[in-house]
């Protein structure tokens, strides 16, 4: 019995043993080093650089962490930080300033520390090859002389003196991302660009913006000329017929605006949808192939007349009252019902649905950040991906959305902002905007 008793303490002590060294391994004598990543592959560092570093521990958490760069075997330590409570998932958002540190263009090394709050003080360590360039990229433009239309295009051409991780031309609050093309055996860029149809009343200035692998950031003033082109303005009657008739197609489809009477929901349709419908239209002509896809003068719809044109200026009123104002995006079209409509020139379909106060739509991509979009449709030909020619029939007129009548309404987008397409239409404007400025000589 005493055998058995004493085998049993023995036994406990041992548990207890165990228990307590696992314990101890498992909080603060861990031995897992902290583990140390960034978020985005860094090769090299300009004169501003910002890391994103994610840091981990399976233990206790890192209590220490300090970035640094050694150049010339001298080390400089570039951001450190030490927390008052041991942290876990840790990422840092670190801005490196290598001219303050003195740091010249050249190779170095990054080496990025975390340290844990072990009592073994466990530390991970990450080294990686860098190269210093303090010397931003040179923007050299090849169209020195741009005609733009308020609410046309823009194609520049320009040359940078290095490789560049971002490319791209502001207008406001949209950046319209560069394409890189060979010119004459010559590494270029190519932007097409939207100038806001308010161009001539609040100033666009766009302007070429280029950051390199080092972070380091150069821009240029695009030189340009702005044209005068005026906008109609229009007043428009809606009556109950109008309302009876098509703003029950979205009542069915929207759940917000069951219930609501038809003059609410007119309401609804001219803002918050049509907004989201733009917004919409943006985020999907950020797909676009990085190379031109289209050839030659865009077709316009066939025996058709226009009925608005792009940049109108419209007025609602019921009763005599005003109830809202928008700017009609592109040119409605109308021939017979349910016409034919031809794919305006080669591309790939980015979208074929159900697109709000388009109705029926299509979206196909002409490279570069060229889009042309097709409305109200009453019946769709293609589907999403779908490569078409010029002149292919991707679906017909019709009375889908918010249309009065049967017609088409036809956009061009640039990276989704719809631009005049008559510039488009015309082989003239194409070759003095678009096929000269590709045939610059160096």
């Amino acid at each position: 019995m005493k055998k058995m008793r004493s085998y049993g303490i023995y036994i406990t002590l041992i548990i207890l043993v165990v228990g307590a060294a696992a314990g101890f391994f498992l909080t603060i004598g861990e031995v897992w080093k902290p583990v140390i990543r960034l978020k985005e592959p860094v090769r090299s560092v300009g004169k501003q650089k910002t890391l994103m570093v994610d840091i981990t521990d399976r233990g206790r958490g890192v209590r220490d962490i300090s970035i640094s760069i050694v150049q010339d075997k001298r080390s400089q330590t570039l951001a450190m930080q030490r927390y008052s409570k041991a942290v876990n998932g840790q990422v840092l958002s670190v801005s490196l300033d290598p001219v303050r540190a003195n740091l010249h263009d050249g190779p170095a090394e990054l080496i990025i520390k975390a340290t844990d709050a072990s009592i073994w003080k466990n530390e991970g360590i990450y080294r990686q090859p860098i190269t210093v360039d303090l010397l931003p990229p040179q923007i050299s433009i090849l169209n020195t002389m741009n005609h733009i239309n308020p609410g046309g295009t823009c194609v520049i051409v320009y040359q940078v003196s290095k490789p560049t991780a971002t490319a791209g031309i502001q207008v406001r609050d949209t950046f319209f991302p560069s394409y890189p093309v060979t010119i004459g055996g010559r590494n270029c860029y190519i932007t097409y660009f939207a100038i806001p149809m308010d161009a001539a009343i609040n100033t666009a200035d766009p302007r070429i913006i280029v950051v390199d692998d080092a972070g380091n950031q150069s821009s240029a003033a695009v030189p340009y000329m702005l044209l005068k082109k005026g906008f109609r303005s229009d007043k428009m009657v809606i009556s109950d017929a109008f309302l009876q008739k098509k703003m029950p197609e979205f009542q069915s489809s929207i759940q917000v605006l069951r219930g609501k009477t038809p003059i609410d929901t007119f309401f609804y349709v001219n803002t918050t949808l049509r907004d989201a419908n733009e917004q919409t239209i943006q985020e999907i002509c950020r797909k676009s192939a990085p190379k031109a896809l289209w050839q030659d003068t865009f077709l316009r719809m066939k025996n058709a007349s226009p009925m608005a044109l792009y940049g109108d200026k419209r007025t609602y009123l019921y009763n005599g009252k005003m109830i809202g104002e928008s700017v009609h995006l592109g040119v409605d079209l109308a021939s017979t019902a349910n016409a034919p409509i031809e794919a305006a020139n080669d591309g790939q379909v980015l979208f074929a649905g159900l697109l709000g106060i388009y109705g029926n739509a299509v979206i196909v991509d002409h490279g570069l950040g060229l889009s042309s979009l097709y409305g109200h449709m009453s019946v769709i030909n293609v589907k999403q991906g779908q490569s078409v020619k010029k002149g292919d029939i991707i679906g017909r007129t019709g009375t889908t959305g918010l249309a009065g009548g049967d017609h088409l309404h036809f956009s061009i987008l640039v990276r989704g902002k719809p631009v005049n397409p008559t510039e488009w239409w015309d082989p003239h404007w194409i070759n003095d905007n678009v096929a000269k400025k590709m045939a610059v000589t160096f």
